[in-house]
């Protein structure tokens, strides 16, 4: 259990915390000086059960309230402070507000300086903390009177505390491992030490970590948890872990950092929130407003983007998009606080909904629907009301990873829910098989109105069917949708293109003779360089103009593809040089080649050989990276196979055949 105290300065939270563990927390030669608590101060309480009860004692003083917010983030139980002789003091009551704000719902409130009061006295200093407690998440909290000087009080609290821990129990662990940095120091001997409190997940030993958002990675090397050595840290320990790997140094990893499972770095600088405006402000909070955010032990810079009609009125809750300065490490529902630029006042806080907010559509009803889904506390609900939400496909991968969510759950909910999944490109996309079947149903009406309305085309382009279509799918699911049972006994993919399988090319009588003329001149053992289009009309003594419109009909039928200017080649050349490339990429130590490389293997001239891949670059075949290439494996069927074509008496209009390889 992580106790974190909270209260006024000169309230006596560093001496109740060394009444308590007979440690001061007190470390920095400034806080000595000046007799205050300046930075996060950390002790232990070792219990009669064995367990240990972790304090993180925060500064009391107006100026290091963000210092406050990042140790009372992770706590499990509050200890307010509140001096007898002082009572409720103006920052008795901001820590209050951001204890509220972070939902930490179990607490005590310890009345020190008991010893300075009279029965009077502290009867009224409690009715006063009873009245600034009420509607919060301390309204129930016990209220102990204590004194540091004469010990009255200390046992009953340790006593009261045993309960806690006991009631608290073991936080659950099965989420990913998260770890949020509140201080960062070198110890001779051991190297760079971070410390925080572990917000879900478990880790151990020589696991690999990433510090995020830098995204360093590095290894555990040893642990502490509740100051002990440890094999193990959970969810709920307060942790210190001895990093090492390449960058690792005390100046490359800072206090708001995350340590996390290395599936969960994905870092936000967009978040929509659910937020509440403190009832204290003066002034309503209008568009774009500036503030500081505080999550966790990190601080930056945001601006506030109303999604709901109106200004946001103190004490009104409402939903809003937080745009950051910089990104940050951080989960679905984790909570925060908002302080003004000047860092005089606590504005407000809330919790985040969704950590991939859109920049644009912000407030359309598709895009509400999609808050209230993502709102719901519990996972798999969320998840199941996500799917009734445009576009009616989502990534449950990415889902799980924004909560921190682990493989586990993922089999769970898949296994609950059992959505239509396709695996691609690393994700999991997840669909209801109902808005699985209007897809399908859609899909084969709108390639058949095509084909009624231009019944010369090959079919329609794959992305811009995708692009049609609602629900809309991920380029890499939709490929794979496109080979469902469903749909593969109706549609056939030629390369890039869709058509329905009853659907056949036509062409002319006139225009399949002269096909079968000019097809040879561009395959053979030229077909890596195979003539323009003024050398075949020199060949075939016809116009050039003739020739040119012929050879665009038949791109269009998807026998041959244009290259570059009147420069055409076959559909199965065009295949075939997909393959090459991919054989080169396969071949090479990093995956990428180079223009000579594919000008050599296709025994071709650089000009030309620079032309097909400019080519392979525009239709997303290939990646171009300055002098190196390397190819994207889910287009290698954009030129697959020669689709059919209805000729006179049944005949295949293209000599070259189909190729025997399959494509992609």
């Amino acid at each position: 259990m992580i106790v974190g105290t909270a209260g006024h300065i000169d309230h006596g939270k560093t001496s109740l915390v060394k009444a308590l563990t007979g440690v001061d927390t007190d470390r920095l030669k400034e806080e000595k000086a000046r007799g205050i608590t300046i930075d996060l101060g950390f002790a232990y309480l070792p219990m009669d059960d064995g367990s240990v009860v972790g304090f993180v004692d925060v500064p009391g003083h107006e100026r290091f309230v963000h210092t406050m917010v990042a140790g009372a983030s992770g706590i499990d139980v509050a200890l307010l402070v509140v001096a007898a002789d002082d009572g409720v003091m103006p920052q008795t009551r901001e820590h209050l507000a951001i204890l509220d704000l972070l939902h930490v719902g179990r607490g005590i409130i310890a009345l020190t300086k008991a010893d300075l009061a009279t029965p009077e006295q502290l009867a009224e200093v409690t009715a006063q903390i009873r009245g600034a407690i009420a509607g919060t998440v301390l309204e129930n909290a016990d209220i102990l009177p204590v004194s540091t000087v004469t010990g009255a009080g200390i046992e009953a609290l340790r006593d009261r505390l045993a309960v806690e821990a006991h009631t608290l129990g073991e936080r659950a662990a099965e989420g990913r491992f998260r770890l949020a940095i509140d201080r960062v120091f070198i110890l001779a001997g051991i190297g760079v030490v971070v410390t925080g409190t572990v917000l879900s997940g478990i880790v151990r030993m020589k696991d690999q970590v990433v510090i995020s958002p830098s995204g360093l990675t590095a290894r555990v090397r040893s642990l502490h948890a509740q100051n002990q050595p440890m094999e193990i840290g959970r969810a709920g320990d307060r942790c210190a872990l001895n990093l090492v790997g390449e960058g690792i140094s005390k100046d490359a990893i800072h206090r708001g950092d995350m340590v996390v499972d290395p599936s969960l770095h994905a870092p936000t600088d967009r978040i929509d929130a659910r937020m509440h405006l403190l009832a204290g402000e003066s002034k309503p909070m209008g568009q774009w407003f500036p503030a500081r955010l505080h999550h966790g032990a990190t601080e930056v810079g945001v601006r506030i983007v109303l999604l709901e009609e109106g200004l946001l009125q103190p004490g009104q809750m409402a939903d809003v998009q937080l745009v950051l300065e910089r990104p940050i490490a951080a989960a679905v529902l984790d909570r925060f606080v908002l302080r003004d630029v000047s860092a005089q006042r606590t504005l407000g806080g809330g919790h985040f909904i969704d950590l991939r907010a859109p920049s644009r559509q912000r407030r359309t009803d598709a895009r509400l629907a999609q808050r209230v889904a993502l709102a719901i506390d519990d996972p798999q609900r969320a998840f199941a009301a996500l799917l009734e939400a445009s576009p009616y496909a989502w990534d449950l991968s990415a889902f799980a990873r924004d909560r921190a969510l682990s493989d586990a759950w993922i089999d769970e909910t898949v296994a609950a829910l059992s959505p239509m999944m396709f695996d691609a490109d690393g994700q999991r996309i997840a669909m209801s098989h109902a808005h699985w079947q209007q897809l399908v149903t859609r899909l084969i009406e709108y390639v058949d109105a095509f084909h009624v309305a231009t019944p010369d085309l090959q079919g329609v382009v794959r992305e811009k069917l995708r692009l049609a279509l609602q629900p809309r799918l991920p380029a890499e699911a939709f490929a794979l949708a496109l080979q469902h049972p469903d749909l593969a006994a109706h549609i056939v993919r030629d390369g890039g293109f869709v058509r329905l399988a009853s659907h056949c090319l036509q062409l002319s009588p006139e225009r399949e003779a002269q096909w079968r003329q000019l097809s040879p001149l561009l395959g053979g053992d030229i077909r890596f360089r195979p003539p323009r289009v003024r050398d075949i009309a020199g060949v075939l003594k016809r116009p050039e103009q003739d020739v040119r419109q012929l050879l665009k009909f038949a791109a269009r039928l998807g026998l041959v593809d244009e290259v570059a200017h009147d420069h055409f080649f076959l559909r199965t050349t065009t295949h075939e040089m997909v393959l090459l490339a991919a054989d080169i990429a396969a071949h090479a130590a990093d995956g990428r080649f180079t223009a000579a490389q594919f000008r050599d293997r296709l025994d071709n001239g650089r000009k030309v050989a620079i032309q097909i891949l400019e080519f392979f670059d525009r239709q997303g075949v290939t990646l171009n990276r300055g002098t190196l290439r390397r190819v994207q494996a889910r287009y290698l069927d954009v030129f697959g196979p020669v689709p059919a074509v209805a000729v006179p008496h049944g005949r295949e209009s293209s000599p070259v055949g189909r190729p025997d390889f399959k494509s992609g």
